[in-house]
């Protein structure tokens, strides 16, 4: 499963790196040439993106919005979890959403019931979190001590994080915990945020919040279309990249890995997954040569960690692609780029306007 083997990436890579939190970090600030223009949302006319070169930074998105009336929730409520467990839910005052994403918390707040959370995990950087105890330490592994010290009411959680022993020893104290489906998409966000609403007996306010993720989704990428090449043809090929360190950790993600969706919600062609690649594969100078992407896409503390857009241009293969060679790296926040939560519309926007209207 790409979300297990990610999640072991992640966990190799905090050793090497020793990087333990996931929150964006500056970059230079990109050249933008004269070029073909094309229209943006605004109207505005926009370079050739073709013609941009250097590297830039999408902006962090803002704070999640949650919905105008707090939820009253009915409970107890039993759920059939993603593993086939019957969970029993009775008391949801103080909750713990875990996973590498940073996702459920983020819905939780969004479904109104941010005041309820009592902890947050590393890949939680907003600020309404910013005060809550983390409970995961080298970065992104589970701390089953810190957990149980929070005395939560209820754990909704996926296989992204771990150890799965830590999970088990919360769930074996009495604790109910919750297996959420660890796939991250633009296409199965309303599920995932239905999931969390009924787990936590509040099914009417999910399903308010997924069609109003829904509606400003289908919002964002109506801008989007009027920034990118509307010729199929013409559009830009992008490659997301996972790097961390200076060593081996270096991959491309593929179809059904969720960066595929990302590439094409910003208008982008996915060179990987035209190139036949799924899930995760190693980022070697053959297969990046292959597919030739004109943009690279990058996680900030990844491209950080290795050294900047100068160390990712040093490893194998890179520098030689088009994208190399024009310096055409867009990195943005490690716990927001993927996520697909109540913010994938904001992410989309911030994302897509760090590739064709950069320094904006």
């Amino acid at each position: 499963m790409f979300a297990r083997r990610l999640r072991a990436l992640l966990l190799a890579a905090v050793s090497v790196t020793a990087l333990a939190a996931c929150s964006a970090t500056p970059a230079p600030v990109p050249s933008v040439p004269t070029g073909h223009a094309t229209a943006s949302a605004s109207g505005s006319r926009l370079p050739d993106p073709h013609s941009l070169t250097g590297p830039s930074t999408a902006r962090s998105v803002a704070e999640v919005q949650p919905l105008a009336r707090s939820p009253r929730a009915t409970l107890p409520v039993t759920v059939t979890d993603v593993r086939g467990r019957s969970v029993t839910i009775a008391d949801t005052s103080r909750i713990l959403a875990l996973d590498l994403y940073g996702t459920l918390a983020d819905t939780v707040v969004a479904l109104g019931l941010g005041d309820r959370l009592v902890g947050r995990g590393s890949s939680n950087t907003l600020a309404s979190m910013a005060d809550l105890p983390v409970v995961t330490h080298d970065g992104h592994e589970l701390s089953g001590e810190a957990i149980l010290s929070l005395r939560p009411s209820v754990v909704l959680t996926d296989t992204t994080l771990g150890p799965l022993s830590v999970q088990e020893q919360v769930a074996a104290s009495g604790v109910p915990v919750v297996f959420l489906d660890p796939k991250r998409s633009i296409s199965s966000t309303g599920d995932q945020v239905r999931a969390v609403a009924h787990a936590l007996g509040v099914d009417a306010a999910g399903d308010e919040l997924a069609r109003r993720v829904a509606g400003e989704i289908a919002d964002a990428k109506t801008r989007i279309a009027a920034m990118a090449p509307a010729d199929p043809a013409r559009r830009l090929r992008m490659a997301f990249l996972y790097v961390r360190g200076t060593a081996g950790i270096f991959f491309v993600l593929g179809k059904g890995s969720g960066a595929d969706e990302l590439i094409d919600g910003i208008g982008g062609i996915d060179v990987a997954t035209q190139a036949g690649i799924t899930g995760i594969k190693p980022a070697t100078s053959e297969a990046l040569l292959a597919t030739d992407p004109e943009v690279i896409l990058v996680m900030t503390d990844g491209l950080a960690s290795t050294g900047g857009v100068d160390g990712l241009l040093a490893r194998p293969g890179v520098a030689e692609t088009t994208a190399g060679r024009n310096r055409r790296v867009v990195d943005m926040a490690d716990g927001q780029v993927l996520s697909f939560g109540p913010t994938t519309a904001a992410v989309l926007l911030s994302l897509a306007r760090a590739v064709y209207e950069p320094g904006s």
